[in-house]
């Protein structure tokens, strides 16, 4: 059999923004001159983007069909998403991993909650004598992570409150480790924090309870914040859903609101590294990782920082390679430079995953 024709693709690559011909050989990126190569494309080159909070297999409902869960990967990818961090998911998804048309996808398993505290249908719920036994089940079934679920409304508080004692929390961050599975867990509300940070947490999901004392100490363990803007933009949603029940929730709520772009931008002048996630799925759309980076961008954060939070930085975080030479050819071609345009994001000429080009679709 033949070789492939090697590929060119030319223009600016970010990260540096320097002018450059990449080419694409057996599906791997080369920096070589290939004499004869065809050119596919000329743009702004911008290594995959990374959706670091996706569920893929998940709805409203729990867990979805393997032909849903398909069109939701495909929805991510053509949007430029060719990394996806799993953040929680009812269904099994490891067979995503063997499509090579399909985004890479890092599994953390299903959610693990306190019991009658979280979505029906989504999560693993447990009472906290059962939570470290859980966190190392899930640590072995997943691809290095596990997801907890940090707090929810309490219907007995009538607020938001933690889903677990800070010790059994303790507990399953390091049952997950010992497994050599990192953790991060859904946290909206302040209480939750303090005692998930001092016990070691890798990654906080939303963050909107942070406060300047919280954002040093994440700074210290190197804890890293997945803000996922566009779902905390539905906070007016559940504070006014549960203002007439909760009032006390609707209050917390409203305020964790009216505060998230300063925590946000607070966390990330502080060195958090923050990293961008579309919480696809469930009420969320897939594909949308371009309207994270926007949101990003609308709280404060420059636009340079926001796309490497989508791309560069978050790949490098992950543990998979950008556009070094012999890496795997995941990139995205845009006709303008993003970081000047971020609409452009919206519109990629070209899409290429593992040396193929599978986008845009028509």
């Amino acid at each position: 059999m033949s070789p492939e024709p090697a590929l060119r693709f030319r223009g600016p690559v970010l990260p540096d923004g320097e002018p450059r011909d990449l080419y694409v050989v057996d599906g791997r990126v080369t920096w070589e001159v290939q004499p004869g190569a065809d050119t596919v494309a000329e743009g702004w080159i911008v290594p995959g983007l990374v959706d670091a909070h996706c569920h893929l297999g998940l709805d409203d409902f729990g867990a979805t069909d393997d032909a849903a869960t398909e069109q939701q990967a495909l929805d991510d990818r053509d949007g430029g998403a060719l990394l996806i961090r799993d953040a929680g998911s009812a269904a099994d998804t490891r067979w995503v991993q063997d499509r090579d048309d399909l985004p890479r996808l890092i599994r953390c398993g299903r959610h693990i909650a306190a019991t009658r505290r979280y979505i029906r249908g989504y999560a693993h719920e447990v009472e906290p004598d059962e939570l470290a036994t859980y966190a190392a089940q899930e640590a072995r079934n997943g691809d290095g992570w596990i997801k907890l679920v940090g707090d929810w409304i309490s219907r007995d508080e009538g607020d938001l409150a933690p889903s677990f004692p800070a010790e059994a929390f303790a507990a399953a961050i390091d049952a997950a480790h010992a497994e050599g599975a990192k953790v991060t867990a859904h946290c909206f509300g302040h209480g939750v924090l303090p005692g998930l940070i001092e016990a070691g947490i890798d990654c906080i999901e939303h963050g909107t309870g942070l406060t300047e004392d919280l954002i040093d100490a994440m700074v210290a363990h190197g804890t890293r914040l997945v803000p996922t803007v566009m779902q905390l933009d539905k906070f007016p949603e559940h504070a006014a859903a549960g203002r007439e029940k909760f009032p006390d929730y609707a209050a917390t709520m409203t305020d964790l609101y009216a505060r998230m772009p300063a925590t946000v931008m607070a966390a990330h002048e502080a060195g958090v590294p923050i990293y961008a996630g579309s919480d696809g799925g469930g009420i969320s759309r897939h594909g949308n990782i371009a309207g994270e980076v926007e949101a990003l961008v609308r709280i404060g954060m420059p636009a340079f920082d926001a796309l490497g939070a989508a791309s560069w930085r978050a790949r490098e975080w992950l543990g998979v390679d950008g556009l070094t030479e012999g890496a795997s050819a995941d990139f995205v071609v845009y006709d303008r430079n993003p970081v000047e345009d971020l609409s452009v994001l919206r519109t990629p000429r070209a899409i290429v995953l593992r040396g193929a080009l599978v986008g845009p679709r028509a």
